[in-house]
């Protein structure tokens, strides 16, 4: 059920952007980026973790430079960051011990990201034609 919601989530916030107009502007999907990042981190400040805390914080910062580079220089950047974080997800309980968080989120996460990046580079084609 969390992939599910996740799909559709990451499709309603693409259709949000496109109708609201907020994705003519090119920060608004390497915001999304960094926003999903930082995600971990809030979730180690609430297991407590301070180890925890750090080593998000870290694999936080290398999606955040993702977001800004494909701010900087192509969005396709911000896409394959995206897609890099949801196969992060996946394997995220085996990369850093984070008590802080939820049982269902790496696959709500991980569905979320995959479908986003599918969508920011389904919205980049299009802007190529």
């Amino acid at each position: 059920m969390s992939i599910i919601i996740g799909v559709t989530l990451a499709l309603l916030v693409a259709v949000f952007g496109r109708f609201s107009g907020f994705d003519r502007e090119r920060s608004f999907y390497s915001t999304v980026l960094i926003v999903v990042a930082s995600y971990y981190v809030l979730f180690a400040v609430m297991g407590g973790s301070t180890r925890a805390l750090i080593l998000e914080s870290m694999v936080m910062t290398v999606f955040a430079a993702f977001a800004v580079a494909g701010f900087k220089h192509g969005l396709w950047l911000v896409a394959a960051g995206l897609a890099a974080h949801g196969v992060m997800d996946f394997f995220h309980g085996h990369i850093v011990e984070n008590p802080g968080v939820p049982v269902w989120w790496p696959g709500f996460c991980g569905a979320f990201d995959v479908a986003a990046a599918a969508c920011v580079a389904w919205i980049l084609k299009i802007r190529e034609r």
